[in-house]
Formats: C-alpha cells, structure tokens, sequence
C-alpha cells in the first residue's frame, strides 16, 4: 500500500493545534493541511452549508493520495459525524477523543462545553457524552466571538479578555470541574479561560487525543507509517497566507514554509 500523508483541514490557524500534537507524536509521517481561511468562520454558518464545505475540502486532501483524514474543527466534525463511514479513507473527528478526556479528568461528572454556535447547536458533544456516561451532567455556551478574535491576533486585546468574562460567567457558577474546548482554536485563548473559570476546572483541549486516535486507527487498519527520513509539511489556505503565516508561526513557534493559495 502507498504510504501517502496524513491530511489535516480545519476552518483556519486553529487546526494547527492538532497539527501540533499530530507532529509531536509522528515525527516522521509527511502532513497535508488545509485551512479554508477564506469562507472562516465556520461556526455561524448552516449544517447543510458546513457540509458543502467540509466535503469539498476532504475532497482535496484526497486528491493529495493521503492515506487519513483529520477533521480539525469540531464545527465540521459535528455536522459530519454520521457521515464519516461512508468516505473510503478513514476520516478522524475531534469530538469523540474529547468527550471521553472530559469524563476521565472529571470528578463531580459536571462538564462544560464551549463552542461555535453551530458545534453547540448540534448537541454532538452532549451526545457523546452521555454516550459513554449517561448520568453526566452537562453545561453549555456558544462563544461566537472567540474565532474571529483569533484570527484577527486580537488575544492580547483587554476586549477579549471582557468578552470570556461574559462568555464563561454563568459556567464558573456550574460548579463543573472540567470544560471541552469545542472548537481547536480555543487553545490559543488557554490562559485567559483559565483565569476565568478557575485553577480548579480542568480545560479539555483535545488535540492530544485526537493525535492518539489517530494513531490507533492507523494501527488498526494497518496503514503504513514512514519511520525514518525528513517529514514534508505542506501548507494550504483558501485566502489571505501572509495573514495564516503571522498567527501560525507564533503559535507554533517555528517558520511555517511555503503556503500556498488554493481556492475551493
């Protein structure tokens, strides 16, 4: 079997946090990304038009012969979580691996989830959840604002800091000890939502996860794995690379390479 790239798409820089732990964890494996910057954010828009998109992007990650789909937006993993059997390439949702740390780290099994409005809407974390605990009590909040405020570098900005205050002051009241970060460019507001909600709730960023899944899946279906030699990360974006460069490389901390356009 062809040993192809792992291929990564998200909504835009955010996907680059499961990029992170992918890279960490398969040091050698050559990564497909693709982050659709130019029809961001996704979270506003309908299912059906979620779909649309989604589609078209797993469409050119397979046109780049990889061998794995990761969904890197827990927007699109919601809306494409019945639909993930019928692609022929196993496809990988970031919803799942994070519903289950959730209730590993949780004590009281009282657990917050924040997200897009679209994420939120679809109940697809509730659902996991009490897929594997049903007596889990569950809290949650779209925050609509957080991926613009991401994508426009705005997280040092004292109206960000307000705006997870109004966001997260009815959570704090929950009593939940541990809250999903549905959405993969939450992480990078990790320090401000932590001061907000308390030292004592576990944030739940699951791109780990979604990096361990990965590997079992490629284990269990017994795709090949490159183990020795350089890795080739190739970046892709719908609009705007100067602007994904900026936000990437900081976050990342390292030069990013080459990105090329591509417009769906």
């Amino acid at each position: 079997m062809k040993n192809g790239p792992i291929g990564i798409f998200d909504s835009g820089v955010g996907g680059l946090t499961v990029f992170r732990e992918i890279r960490r964890l398969f040091p050698y494996e050559d990564i497909v990304y693709f982050g659709d910057t130019a029809r961001l954010p996704y979270g506003t828009k309908s299912p059906e038009t979620i779909v649309r998109f989604a589609l078209k992007n797993i469409n050119f990650l397979k046109n780049h012969d990889v061998k794995v789909i990761v969904i890197a937006c827990n927007t699109a993993s919601a809306v494409l979580l019945n639909l993930k059997k019928k692609f022929r390439i196993p496809v990988i949702n970031v919803i799942e691996p994070g519903a289950r740390q959730a209730l590993l780290f949780s004590r009281n099994k009282k657990i917050g989830v924040i997200g897009t409005e679209s994420t939120i809407q679809s109940r697809a974390y509730e659902k996991a959840l009490r897929r594997y605990n049903p007596s889990a009590k569950i809290f949650t909040r779209a925050c609509p604002l957080f991926v613009p405020l991401i994508e426009e570098d705005w997280v040092k900005k004292p109206e960000t800091k307000f705006i997870v205050k109004r966001y997260l002051s009815a959570l704090k009241a929950t009593g939940i000890d541990a809250l999903i970060l549905g959405c993969t460019h939450y992480p990078l507001l990790k320090p401000l939502i932590q001061k907000e909600i308390g030292r004592e709730v576990k944030l739940i960023d699951s791109a780990r996860e979604v990096a361990k899944e990965l590997d079992e899946v490629l284990k269990t279906k017994r795709l090949p794995l490159k183990e020795k030699g350089l890795p080739r990360d190739r970046f892709f974006v719908s609009d705007l690379p100067p602007k994904f460069r900026k936000i990437g490389e900081r976050f990342l901390g390292r030069k990013l390479g080459k990105i090329q356009l591509h417009r769906l």
